[in-house]
């Protein structure tokens, strides 16, 4: 079994990070769209055949060393009963968004075995046709972000909507956000009892907050999201792109294993903010470097490696590769990463860059 994923986020020693890619199953493969061709984006996530059939992909095509299952944060809220949508080039929707009290105490508690059954079922799917290949991540939305969509009824810019109730009706998303982090929580934790090995939190709208709101209506459900996947038993991994600056208040709320970094953090600046807690860190390629010649794709990875240090790292881009992407980049990416190895001259001048002791006595 390839486990550098899972040795990376107990921080154990490993030659080269391991290497996945958020969105990795998608649209820059044109496996994936040969699949998608013959269904919309909804079905192939309820259909356990054709999501396990395109979370493998990656694995052979470019080489990653994780899958991540096929999948979308959205089902949460369609599994508590919201009526969700997904039309070729609009995105998803809530056609009822949710505005009041009343709205809210409609939701449903999720049971992830009766809504959700069949994501387990294709996790339990993967994870034989994986064999033990490479591990299994599962990963949920967190609670502000599923809400920022469930109030505005669509993705947005801003989320002016959502972020209106925070202010004129900050009990309604105090109710809101309680109810989906129990929901996401649970919903992990049956993903681990279905075969995921590792599970992500996906706070992809952070950004939207400003410090007190991210502090006052994001982090406290996150962290109650993470905590409860925790239970599970495996590794959680946080992402929060745009909430770089609150990376240590994270690690100290979530006690998550890893923190995902976004690109506009540089791993120095990562590695300050988290080092009191000891956490592993995955990223942060720019996406778009992906675009730049193989040369450059390279240099800019081992550079990347270099400055992260040779502990605790997950080599991954600072958010989802793009859909237009050539797949012989994404090769080049995964390849770079692969052609690295931690010698002792790389550790000696990634330790006196931190200015820190060395960590790692010797690389096995």
């Amino acid at each position: 079994m390839n486990d550098l994923l899972l040795r990376a986020l107990r921080r154990e020693t490993v030659s080269r990070p391991p290497v996945w890619m958020m969105r990795q199953a998608g649209r820059y493969l044109s496996q994936y769209r040969a699949v998608r061709a013959g269904s919309d984006f909804l079905t192939m996530c309820r259909t356990p055949e054709l999501a396990t059939e395109v979370t493998l992909q990656p694995i052979d095509l470019v080489g990653v060393d994780a899958a991540i299952i096929f999948s979308d944060i959205l089902v949460v809220p369609e599994a508590m009963g919201m009526h969700l949508t997904l039309d070729e080039g609009v995105g998803p929707q809530f056609p009822s968004p949710l505005r009041t009290a009343t709205d809210v105490a409609r939701l449903h508690p999720v049971d992830p075995q009766d809504q959700l059954g069949y994501m387990l079922a294709a996790l339990r799917m993967t994870r034989r046709a994986l064999n033990d290949r490479v591990p299994l991540i599962g990963f949920a939305g967190s609670p502000w972000t599923l809400a920022a969509y469930m109030v505005e009824g669509k993705g947005t810019k801003q989320f002016a909507v959502a972020k209106k109730m925070l202010f004129e009706a900050p009990d309604v998303a105090h109710a809101l956000l309680d109810k989906l982090a129990t929901a996401v929580g649970d919903f992990l934790v049956a993903q681990v009892e279905a075969g995921a090995q590792v599970v992500q939190l996906f706070e992809s709208w952070a950004g939207a907050l400003g410090p007190q709101e991210f502090r006052t209506f994001a982090l406290p459900y996150l962290a109650k999201a993470a905590q409860r996947a925790r239970e599970a038993g495996v590794p959680v991994i946080v992402f929060a792109p745009g909430a770089g600056w609150a990376m240590s208040e994270i690690a100290a709320a979530t006690h998550a294993d890893a923190i995902g970094v976004d690109w506009h953090t540089t791993p120095h600046e990562a590695r300050r903010l988290t080092d009191p807690f000891s956490v592993a860190l995955q990223g942060n390629l720019d996406p778009c470097t992906l675009y730049a010649p193989v040369g450059e794709i390279q240099r800019r990875t081992h550079q990347m490696i270099q400055a992260f240090g040779p502990v605790g790292h997950v080599a991954n881009l600072g958010h989802g590769i793009l859909p237009d992407m050539n797949p012989d980049h994404a090769r080049a990416f995964i390849d770079a990463v692969k052609s690295w190895e931690w010698t002792e001259e790389r550790i000696d001048t990634a330790r006196r860059a931190s200015g820190r002791a060395p960590q790692l006595a010797e690389i096995a």
